[in-house]
Order: C-alpha cells, then structure tokens, then sequence
C-alpha cells in the first residue's frame, strides 16, 4: 500500500473512531446512573469551560496580556483535518517549551452548530492551555487580516509573536515537528523592544 493512502486511511479511522466517540458518549452518560456523593460533582465541575467567544478586539486584549513573553497562537477548526493532525504535536510541544517561557493559546473557527465537537475535541486532547472561539456574524476577512494581515482564512494558521508583541513567524497549513522547534525557539529569543 502506498505510505500517502495509508495515511489517509489512518487519518480517515482516526476521524471516524472520534464521531462514533462524540454520537455515543451521551448514550452512554445517560445510561449511567450518577452517584450522589461529592465525588461526582467534582468531576463535573473540573470539566473543560466552553471557549470564550472573541472578535478583533476581544483577540487583541488577550495578546496585550501576553506582551513581554513568546507567544505561539494556534488557530484551528475540527472540521479541519490538518488541524487535528497538527493540534496535538502543538499540545506537546506547549508542555515542553512551557518551563522555558513559551506561552499558547488557540482560537476555534468553528461554528455554534460544532460545540459539542469542540468540547470532545478539546476534552480528547487536553491541551493545557487556553481556547477561545471566533464570535459568528463578524467579518472574518477583517478578523483574519487584522490577526495577521498575511492571512486570508486558510487554516491551520500558527502565529509566533515576539516579546515585543511583532509577529516574528507564522505558518499556514500543517507543519513538522522540526519547522515548529526552530520558530519556537526563534521566538524564545527574540528581544523585548522598547
């Protein structure tokens, strides 16, 4: 079998196996009966919060937060198959390079309709850092160049921000491990400005 087709099937398993997850995980959580002791309402409380909705501004304010650190943003859709390929390589390479003072957070242009994949998606890979979503009904085109005036939409979108808050480096579409490593450590090294 040629490598590309069997990973495509791979790929195309691994995407079914997760809709099979997400269309049985509440028959599955109603045929449970919970039990009521505080046990079970711990675990419902420490479960993952819907990403926030944001827009220009709202993306804006929380790059202002991270001013003075590397930042890489992610943004990602999980309709989008090379988004998922890559997601988790980023959820790893967020722990590793976290001590050394990388921050992350990811943006989900998911629809409203797609919450719920975005809450399996989200719980299936624990990414350890923030997630926010798109706010539907705004002007993605003036979103997508106001993030990154490179950027016409196509995903998945990776941005590295300098401590000075410059865009040092970004990538469209899937990347590897290595392309990802030399970025992040460009940005790990980038100067504070003024």
């Amino acid at each position: 079998m040629r490598p590309a087709l069997h990973q495509t099937l791979i790929r195309t398993a691994a995407f079914i196996s997760l809709l099979l997850l997400i269309v049985a995980a509440p028959g599955i959580v109603r045929a449970q009966s919970a039990p009521a002791n505080s046990s079970a309402h711990a675990a419902k409380s420490s479960a993952p919060a819907d990403p926030r909705l944001i827009d220009l501004q709202g993306y804006n304010r929380i790059l202002a937060r991270y001013k003075g650190k590397p930042l890489l943003v992610t943004f990602w859709a999980t309709w989008c198959e090379p988004c998922r390929d890559e997601f988790p390589l980023l959820v790893e390479l967020s722990k590793e390079y976290a001590p050394k003072g990388l921050s992350t957070f990811g943006v989900s242009l998911d629809n409203d309709a797609d919450i719920h994949l975005v809450r399996h998606f989200l719980a299936l890979h624990h990414p350890g850092f923030p997630n926010y979503r798109q706010k539907m009904g705004i002007d993605v085109d003036a979103f997508y160049h106001g993030v990154n005036p490179d950027w016409t939409g196509t995903m998945p979108e990776t941005i590295f921000y300098g401590r000075d808050g410059r865009i040092v480096a970004h990538f469209i579409g899937e990347q590897s491990r290595d392309v990802f490593e030399q970025a992040i450590r460009d940005v790990l090294a980038s100067p504070a400005g003024q």
